[in-house]
């Protein structure tokens, strides 16, 4: 790839090959995200927190390690967007809420000290759905997310600000949080590539937490590679997190070069494929049919119960007391009144309806994973309707944007939303790989498989 490629839509292994090429310096391409947010955030509203100065340190810095042969690794140098959730220490962190609207945090999370330990350069924070309670990220508070491929349009959520800043070449990462669909929808909606690891792969210590048991921290990316390579600087054990597994750490690298001849992708088509949009369930389903010319058996499996798992993830978001309750009762003010519905919806169920969602969970977990002895992945649509209008949401969205996504934070199985195609309208459709549990690298070899063969993710939005 020339610098002059379009420059702003290279993928982070690019712009890193680059850097070490001594073709561009980490400032030059610092400058360029910083001038892209500049221009193009009046439109989108992706950031609420933009750390120029900060960044520009942290390039000079990453230019003059390089320079005397010491490299990071591949985030070394690359500009790289974080979601308003995770503190960040001297930097305002919102959760996009009126609630945190003046915290500025003595110390870094996890996520963000791997990130700076890693050499990327953190531009600033992104926008969100208010304390990611939410699938569009319309807030109440800073103003609607736009989706760069359709301006009036939502980009998904609660990660939007974050989709948003990679697919319109304003970062060449970002990170997220996904509860129920937080990466891996944004993603779709953005037409870049949203991973959710194995639960506990990564720390959610210093993470504003929304339903502990379900919350999740992975990349958005333009790339699998990409992907792959933000995951291995954040994961590892944590002993701030009392949920992070402690466990070997597999060489994503080595997982991704190989192929699929031989292999069975599995298709659960009761409850991933109904509902929502037929145009979309119907670009995912062509898209499945790849794996076959790839070399892959592609046969139907039942997730049996996932219905039931679906409404069972839906009492356990009642864990969202224990996060966020306090701060309400204290002040109710600071939280707007979709919030607080909403919040009184997921916090009905009692004790008991808990602790037998808890113990559906377990068997859940293991049936999903009895499947996935059958197969090596599954394929299903990341969500069965692309984004809709910001002004105008169909009633049915709600459950239908995160249905899908949310059976798997409910298990903690690793998923991964690729883009595989665009409906009439011109909206991005993005396909979900899901695998066993800790096997992040077979999604990533599933994913990254489909990627090279098809080319979906060198499209990009005609934003600027």
């Amino acid at each position: 790839m020339s610098v002059t490629k379009r420059l702003e839509f290279a993928s982070l292994l690019e712009a890193g090959a680059l850097l070490r090429a001594r073709a561009i310096s980490s400032a030059d391409l610092t400058r360029l995200m910083l001038g892209r947010i500049e221009t193009l955030d009046s439109r989108l509203n992706a950031f609420i927190t933009v750390t120029a100065e900060l960044a520009l340190q942290q390039a000079e810095r990453a230019d003059a390690e390089l320079a005397e042969g010491r490299d990071r690794g591949p985030l070394h140098g690359i500009p790289i967007a974080i979601k308003d959730l995770f503190a960040t220490a001297g930097v305002l962190t919102t959760g996009g809420s009126k609630y945190y609207e003046n915290w500025i945090p003595d110390h870094d999370s996890t996520t963000v000290a791997k990130l700076k330990d890693a050499g990327a350069v953190l531009l600033g924070k992104t926008g969100l759905h208010e304390l990611a309670f939410g699938s569009t990220s319309i807030n109440p508070w800073y103003g609607a997310i736009a989706n760069p491929w359709k301006l009036d349009h939502h980009p998904g959520g609660s990660s939007g600000g974050s989709a948003v800043a990679v697919a319109a070449g304003m970062a060449y990462a970002a990170i997220g949080s996904d509860t129920g669909c937080s990466v891996r929808q944004p993603a779709q909606c953005c037409g870049i590539v949203g991973l959710k690891p194995s639960y506990g792969l990564v720390s959610l210590a210093g993470v504003m937490p929304l339903v502990p048991s379900m919350d999740h921290v992975g990349p958005l990316t333009r790339t699998v590679s990409d992907a792959a390579a933000v995951l291995a600087a954040i994961q590892g054990y944590d002993s701030r997190d009392p949920r992070s597994v402690d466990r070997d750490m597999p060489d994503y690298t080595m997982s991704m070069s190989r192929g699929l001849d031989g292999t069975t992708v599995g298709v659960p088509r009761e409850f991933f494929f109904s509902g929502g949009e037929p145009e979309v369930v119907e670009i995912v389903s062509r898209a499945i049919e790849q794996f076959s010319r790839l070399g892959a058996h592609v046969i139907d499996v039942n997730l049996a119960d996932a219905e039931k798992a679906y409404q069972q993830a839906d009492v356990t978001f009642s864990e969202i007391g224990t996060s966020n309750g306090a701060a309400i009762e204290g002040d109710p003010d600071a939280f707007s009144d979709a919030f607080r519905q909403r919040f009184g919806k997921v916090t009905k169920w009692s004790e008991a309806d808990y602790e037998a969602a808890q113990s559906f969970r377990a068997g859940f977990r293991d049936s999903v994973e009895a499947v996935l002895d059958d197969c090596d992945v599954l394929a299903t649509p990341t969500s069965n309707v692309a984004a809709a209008p910001i002004a105008e949401q169909p009633r049915d969205h709600d459950v239908e944007r995160r249905k899908n996504t949310c059976i798997f934070n409910f298990t903690g199985q690793p998923s991964i939303s690729i883009p595989c195609g665009f409906t009439e309208a011109g909206l991005p459709v993005g396909l979900m790989l899901t695998g066993s549990l800790f096997e992040d690298g077979e999604v990533l070899r599933f994913a990254r498989a489909f990627e090279q063969s098809t080319g979906w993710h060198d499209m990009h939005p005609d934003i600027g």
